[in-house]
């Protein structure tokens, strides 16, 4: 009974079901970009991809974007739980877990106002010429704008699950004692990554992420630069 009569038993069941959310937000966003894109690009994807759009993509894209929500919802309510019992935003867990939280922050917000509307309008372009209509000039835009913020994505939730396990798993890891540096430099790193999503396909500085491997690559990248950055201002 203590999993519903104690705050620690409450805190568990919230982290519980944030890992839960995760798993299934996280495994679609990886699904999406390291497996139905590159197939898609294949002769055989091209000829499976309108039946695709129609059918398997509207799914995966429903326990998608509920995957966030729910992630992003119960991750917040454990850092509000944490302040109530004590735990203070200069605290290093506050700092190695606000760090994962500000790029889990954004990635849900690039599901719910960037790729979530403009996939509605790729699948709605899907039906409308499955059913014989005329093609919408602005479903090919707005599948590239998805595409760009779900690599954006990608390449977030490498770190951003690294700083997540460090929190609580690593507490000899930036201890949160130089916090106005750490999150001037932090914050305008994480803000420059996530303006690749912001400004749409095109930009040179997304030639990284338009390849699975690049976005890897890049992603690995990003956190040894913020753990660097952490580890230099412990």
């Amino acid at each position: 009974m203590d999993l519903i009569t104690t705050m620690a038993g409450w805190e568990f069941l919230i982290r519980y079901f944030h890992y839960l959310a995760g798993v299934a937000w996280i495994g679609m966003l990886w699904y999406f970009n390291l497996v139905q894109t590159p197939f898609f690009g294949s002769e055989l994807g091209g000829q499976a991809k309108s039946a695709m759009t129609r059918g398997l993509v509207p799914v995966a894209l429903w326990w998608f974007r509920w995957g966030a929500m729910f992630t992003f919802l119960t991750g917040w309510t454990i850092v509000l739980m944490k302040l109530h019992a004590g735990i203070g935003l200069t605290d290093g867990y506050m700092t190695r877990i606000l760090t994962g939280g500000l790029m889990g922050t954004f990635m849900w917000a690039n599901v719910w106002f960037i790729i979530w509307p403009a996939q509605q309008v790729v699948i709605a372009n899907a039906e409308t010429v499955a059913g014989g209509g005329e093609a919408n000039p602005d479903a090919a835009a707005a599948g590239g704008r998805a595409g760009m913020a779900s690599r954006t994505n990608t390449l977030l939730s490498i770190p951003m699950l690294f700083f997540m396990a460090t929190a609580s798993h690593w507490p000899g890891f930036n201890n949160g004692t130089n916090d106005a540096i750490y999150w001037l430099i932090t914050g305008a790193i994480i803000l420059g990554c996530e303006a690749q999503a912001l400004i749409g396909p095109g930009a040179a500085t997304q030639k990284p992420l338009t390849t699975v491997s690049g976005t890897i690559h890049a992603g690995l990248a990003l956190t040894a630069v913020l753990y660097i950055v952490g580890a230099a201002l412990n």
